[in-house]
Parts: C-alpha cells; sequence; structure tokens
C-alpha cells in the first residue's frame, strides 16, 4: 500500500469562467493514466455585474461545487494537488470573499494566476501530450479568456492571455439569443479587433503546426466528425458550421448534428472567436491537443515525465505495461525504416508524420497478444483505441489500430481513416507486414541483407537464392505474401540474384 509520501495519485483543479473541473490521475510506469474527470458548469462568469462583482448566486456555485471535489482531495498529499482559478477570478473586484470560503471548503489554497502563467501552463499541457515536429501554434478559448502560445518542444517563445472567451463573447454579442449574420459579424469583428495587438508579432514568429486545445475546439471537432468530415479544423469548416447554425432563429433552437446539449448556448460564441482567430492569423488548419491546462499542472508536479519525445515516451509505457519484447520491437521498426529509405522514404512517404506512425506500429505490434495469440490484430485494435496515446492525435490512433488489425495473416485494405492519405497509410501496412516476415526470427543476425527497389506501388524484394534455400519457413511466409499484396493490386515482386 502506498504511503502518502509515495502516493502515485495526483489531483489538478482548474476553476475556469464557465466550468470547474477536477483531473484525478495515477503515475505509473512512466505514463500519466486517468483516474477520473470531475466536470460541473458553474458559469461564474455569468455572475459578473458591470463592476466586476461575482454575484452570490454565482460564487454559491462555485462552493457547492467545491464542496464535491473537497471529498476527493482527502486522499492526495499535499505535494500532488495544485488548484488554479483563471479569468473570472483575475477580474472579479470581491474575489476574496469567494476564495475566503472555497478555500475553507477545500482545505487547500486556491491559486489565482496571472493569464500569461495560465498560457504558459497551458502550453506545458499541450507539450507533454501532443506530438509533432517543429514551431506550433496553441489556441486555447476559455469561458473568460482565450490563450494564444507559439512554442517549439516544452518552451514557449510568445505567451499572451486575451480578455475574450464564449460566456463572455456570449453575453456581448449573442445576448438577444439571435443566430443573425448581423450577430456572427459583430462577434467576429469583435474577436479581430481583440487580437489586432498580438498579430504582428505571432505572424513573424510563425509556426508550423497548429493545436486547439479548449472544450470549444473539442466540441467542433467532435460535430466535424459527427457529420462524416476528419478531424481537422479548417476555415471552410468553421463557415460551414456557422451557416448551419445560421439556419436557426434562436440559440436555443440549436439542434446542430453532434453538437451537445450542455454547449449550445457557447456554441456561437466560441465559433465566432476561432474563426476570427483563423481569418487573422491566416491559419490553414488546425488539429486537437491531447491536453490543456489541467494536464500541465498535472505534468509539472511530476519532473520525470519530462521527455522530449512524447510520442516515444508513450510507446516506452506501453511495452513496460504489456511487457512487450522491447529488443525485437526496435529490430521491426529499423527493418521498416530501412525499407521505406530504400523505396525512396521522402519522395515514397511525404507526410512527416508517416515515419513516426510506422515505428510506432512496428514497437506494439504484439501488444494484442496480452490478451491471446489468436485474433491478437483484433486485440491489438482494441486496444489502441482505447488507451490514451499522448502524442498521438485521435486520426493517428485510428490508423495505428487498422494496422495493428491487419499486421499478419489476412490483408484487407484500410478504408476509413483521415491521419494521412490513402496511398501512405497503405504503404506503411505493406512495410509493416514485409518487416514483420523477415524479422520472425527475432534475430538480427540472421536477417538477410536487404535490397529493396520501388516504382509507383511496385516494391520490389531482391534476395540471395542461396540464403532463401537456408531460410525456407522465410522463403514460404515472403511468397505468402506477396501473392497477398498483389492480389490486392499492390504489387510485391521477389527476385532472386
Amino acid at each position: 500500500m502506498n504511503t502518502p509520501a509515495t502516493s502515485p495519485m495526483y489531483a489538478a483543479i482548474d476553476l475556469g469562467s464557465n466550468s470547474f473541473h477536477m483531473l484525478v490521475v495515477r503515475h505509473v510506469d512512466g505514463s500519466v493514466q486517468t483516474m477520473a474527470k470531475i466536470k460541473r458548469k458553474v458559469r461564474l462568469a455569468a455572475g459578473l455585474d458591470k463592476h466586476n462583482r461575482l454575484s452570490h448566486d454565482a460564487m454559491q456555485r462555485g462552493w457547492d461545487c467545491l464542496s464535491l471535489f473537497a471529498e476527493r482531495l482527502q486522499d492526495f498529499p499535499v505535494s500532488h494537488i495544485r488548484i488554479v482559478g483563471t479569468a473570472t477570478l483575475r477580474t472579479a473586484t470581491n474575489v476574496e470573499e469567494f476564495l475566503s470560503k472555497a478555500n475553507q471548503i477545500l482545505g487547500h489554497d486556491i491559486e489565482v494566476i496571472p493569464g500569461e502563467e495560465e498560457a504558459r501552463t497551458i502550453y506545458q499541457g499541450v507539450s507533454h501530450t501532443s506530438g509533432g515536429c517543429g514551431s506550433r501554434l496553441v489556441v486555447d478559448i476559455g469561458g473568460a479568456s482565450t490563450e494564444l502560445i507559439i512554442g517549439e518542444g516544452f518552451d514557449a517563445k510568445a505567451l499572451t492571455s486575451l480578455k475574450m472567451g464564449c460566456v463572455t463573447w456570449l453575453e456581448g454579442y449573442f445576448k438577444d439569443r439571435q443566430l443573425t449574420q448581423t450577430n456572427f459579424d459583430a462577434a467576429i469583428q469583435g474577436a479581430k479587433n481583440t487580437l489586432q495587438p498580438i498579430l504582428k508579432q505571432y505572424l513573424d514568429l510563425g509556426w508550423n503546426v497548429c493545436v486547439g486545445a479548449s472544450g470549444t475546439v473539442q466540441a467542433l471537432q467532435e460535430i466535424m466528425v459527427a457529420q462524416g468530415m476528419d478531424e481537422v479544423i479548417t476555415h471552410a469548416k468553421l463557415k460551414r458550421l456557422q451557416h448551419q447554425a445560421m439556419q436557426y432563429d434562436h440559440l436555443e433552437e440549436l439542434d446542430i448534428e453532434g453538437l451537445t446539449l450542455e454547449r449550445v448556448l457557447v456554441f456561437p460564441s466560441g465559433l465566432s472567436i476561432l474563426i476570427a482567430i483563423f481569418e487573422s492569423l491566416n491559419i490553414d488548419s488546425m488539429t486537437l491537443a491531447g491536453g490543456a491546462l489541467r494536464e500541465g499542472l498535472v505534468y509539472e508536479m511530476m519532473d520525470e515525465m519530462r521527455h522530449d519525445d512524447i510520442c516515444q515516451r508513450t510507446i516506452n509505457s506501453l511495452q513496460a505495461r504489456y511487457q512487450l519484447d522491447r529488443q525485437y520491437g526496435h529490430q521491426v521498426a529499423d527493418t521498416c525504416l530501412e525499407i521505406v529509405k530504400q523505396c525512396g522514404a521522402a519522395n515514397w512517404l511525404p507526410e512527416p508524420q508517416a515515419e513516426v506512425l510506422l515505428t510506432s506500429a512496428a514497437q506494439l505490434h504484439e501488444i494484442g497478444m496480452s490478451i491471446s495469440f489468436k485474433g491478437d490484430g483484433e486485440h491489438a485494435a482494441y486496444l489502441v483505441r482505447s488507451l490514451e496515446l499522448p502524442g498521438f492525435t485521435r486520426a493517428q490512433k485510428q490508423l495505428l489500430a487498422e494496422m495493428l488489425r491487419r499486421y499478419r495473416e489476412q490483408l484487407s485494405n484500410i478504408t476509413e481513416q483521415h491521419a494521412l492519405s490513402d496511398q501512405s497509410a497503405r504503404r506503411l501496412l505493406r512495410v509493416l507486414r514485409l518487416a514483420v516476415v523477415l524479422c520472425h526470427r527475432r534475430n538480427s543476425a540472421v536477417l538477410p541483407k536487404l535490397n529493396i527497389t520501388a516504382t509507383d506501388d511496385q516494391i520490389t524484394l531482391h534476395l540471395n537464392s542461396a540464403w532463401l534455400d537456408n531460410n525456407p519457413l522465410t522463403k514460404a511466409e515472403l511468397e505468402l505474401e506477396a501473392n497477398r499484396q498483389t492480389d490486392l493490386g499492390w504489387p510485391l515482386v521477389i527476385q532472386l540474384s
């Protein structure tokens, strides 16, 4: 049993402007496992009057919520708890009245953090849970503030917290609950005016990828996926959602496929802010981050979780948890990379994340055997789809799952995936299967010298005939694999030398 000093459990509480959240995690085998997420819609920002005083009703909603959180906090050592307040508590002129009773309820002090500190912590949450190379722009639209950060790795280069959010924009631009062009235009322009002072700095710095790290972005992505679109957010898709919303006269009438009831009120305001951000910063596309403020609070309590390669940290953790043969996994991954290199590398697999997904699948391909050898591909697909995989997007998890479902024996095309082009996804699967066959003896010393060429979708494997004669099982498996791939219209040729 863990003593309080050695407890692997951590709790982070975020007193947001729209909702209060509590995140409970466990640190195990080099990974952070979510044990509980508790959320209550408190609508604190809606309780601010024109003098920025919190109403008693709003404070009472907050105290009632914290009474629920307080019970769980009794189970954690003080050093494993972090509680922060954000935009509304920064703004409220009578914040001390709220904090005095709130601290008493919780038995722990609440830290009201400045906007720049909130932005920095959000960026840490994104960095620890989201993969990708190069510089990234992070956007977090909250209830009363919006944070924008540019950084690389774990280091932020620009941190900004702006006084606009989906609750304050609701009250400012959709107070009449009308979903008119006039209201949307005013909300979008208001957000653009708020963004104006930071545009030059952010455009000059630039970024390679853009990620959203908020409930607003998650809700918009869920709507898109529910409507058959992929998970990548674009300006065209946002305008399409605006057009759908304007088919309804009143906010309360909104019934868009994929929009949950709890997000209805703040949907048009959050959408307007995001449209303004896309247009002002000329953003091409955005994906959803794996974490934000609460995750940042948690990871900062765990110094040992800092790792430059988030995807590899996730893979290492899964290999340890499921007792996978790490050395063999690296052998298959290295063989995959060698095949890709000889096929033409970047020209053959143009997407930057393709090789990361390929090596990840190679290192995890036996995970289904932890359940059973029979049907291990199905077990592997289920595990990868169901597990939290920091560093991988939802679409990337789906592609990994479908690759592992097909990594050996029966072969079929991967039909529905949005992580890569269909051609690249097909090529990843072909390379993985070929590498698994070549490495089946689990000994790099007995691998043949690889000589591979690729012309479009034809892969030609040049092998020494004497080596094949000395390895009849591998020869039979390669011939069977060549037939399977060729039958699907993906020529795999074994040429003897």
